[in-house]
């Protein structure tokens, strides 16, 4: 170190003392400015011991300034990779937004712990500067989702760089219900799980199948067919992932071995094996999985008690599958108990004459009810 930086340092250790024993609060803000660029400039060099000290400084000087002043040093600090990180955690949980933001997007000193920790009791603008991190995990988007205003989930579900759980794209689907902006939002991302986007189509307006439609021209035929109450529906993809190739490969085995049966149709469903439980029951019941995948994404459910009834499940291994669809799946049949009973009283032969009349139905291409 130079002789004059070293005198540089002293000085400023000198004011810095200066300033925390005695100094008013601009004078406080002026040595904290200092102390900032004394950091920038070295920071990627620092050992986490020199940063830890540093940490304890900058706690010092922010103790009774004015919110513009440590507004600037989260805006100067956030994009540091090793910004002393006892301090971003201090400015991401300020009450004031206008020095939360700037941490909560940019640095990369806060876990997903303290993402969480934040959306879970932080204001709404917490929460959409939160949205606007380059990646969010699926455990942080989660919380959005859960406690977000209509604006935070759409900035969340714009951001390219977030991940959504199966429970996160669940509930997604239902606030897009009714919401055209974020259903169209939601239907463009490109990695929604497919059973997701059947269930968001199935519930779309025609003005949201048109956007989508515009979107993805060469999938227009697909978005259109699968409308339940206009048309036959199809798959909502031109071709099944790998996933859905793997799970459809591991049932046709089962069943061709003769081992494809309730027990393997409960396991999946409990499992959450969206993929394998719809290709076991179209086995089942010998229908296309096209045909489970759309009456799975209904909102109504008598076309899985069809289904099941032909498969030959008990009412526990159904109300299994029910659970499986997403919140509110029971919750939505008024009478578990008179539901249970009519699926019990159900004769197979009936369940097999209506599966008949809504293939035909498929067949010539008219709607089914």
């Amino acid at each position: 170190m130079s002789s004059k930086s070293a005198t540089a340092q002293a000085s400023l250790l000198q004011e810095l003392q200066d300033a925390l024993a005695h100094g008013t609060v601009a004078r406080r803000v002026e040595t904290l400015r200092r102390v900032t660029d004394l950091f920038l400039v070295g920071a990627s060099d620092y050992s986490d011991e020199q940063i830890g000290v540093f940490d304890d400084v900058f706690h010092c000087l922010i103790q009774q300034i004015e919110t513009s002043a440590k507004a600037l040093l989260a805006s100067r600090l956030a994009p540091v990779p090793k910004a002393p990180p006892q301090l971003i955690h201090t400015l991401a949980f300020d009450d004031v937004i206008d020095v939360a933001t700037p941490v909560l997007s940019q640095s990369e000193r806060l876990s997903d712990n303290d993402l969480i920790e934040n959306a879970r009791i932080k204001s709404q603008g917490h929460l959409m500067a939160i949205s606007k991190r380059r990646t969010l995990s699926g455990a942080v988007t989660d919380v959005l989702v859960e406690r977000g205003d209509d604006e935070v989930v759409q900035s969340a579900v714009s951001n390219p760089g977030a991940e959504f759980s199966e429970n996160g794209f669940t509930r997604l689907v239902s606030r897009a219900d009714g919401n055209e902006r974020l259903a169209i939002s939601l239907g463009t991302r490109p990695h929604i799980p497919r059973h997701q986007y059947l269930k968001l189509i199935a519930r779309a307006s025609a003005s949201v199948r048109a956007r989508l439609e515009a979107a993805h021209p060469h999938e227009s035929d697909d978005i259109s067919s699968v409308v339940s109450e206009v048309a036959r529906r199809a798959r909502a993809s031109a071709a099944p992932d790998e996933t859905i190739i793997h799970a459809r490969g591991l049932i046709k085995s089962l069943f061709d071995e003769g081992r494809l049966n309730e027990d393997q149709v409960a396991a999946f469903a409990r499992a959450g094996k969206i993929d394998e439980t719809n290709t076991a029951i179209a086995m089942l019941a010998n229908i296309p999985v096209e045909t489970v995948e759309i009456m799975m994404a209904e909102t109504r459910s008598e076309g899985l008690l069809i289904l099941a009834k032909v498969s030959g499940l008990s009412w526990a291994t159904l109300k299994l599958i029910l659970s499986m669809r997403g919140e509110g799946s029971i919750e939505a049949i008024a009478d578990i108990n008179e539901y249970k009973q009519n699926y019990e009283m159900l004769r197979v032969s009936t369940a097999q004459q209506v599966l008949r009349f809504h293939r035909m139905r498929q067949s010539t291409g008219q709607p089914t009810a």
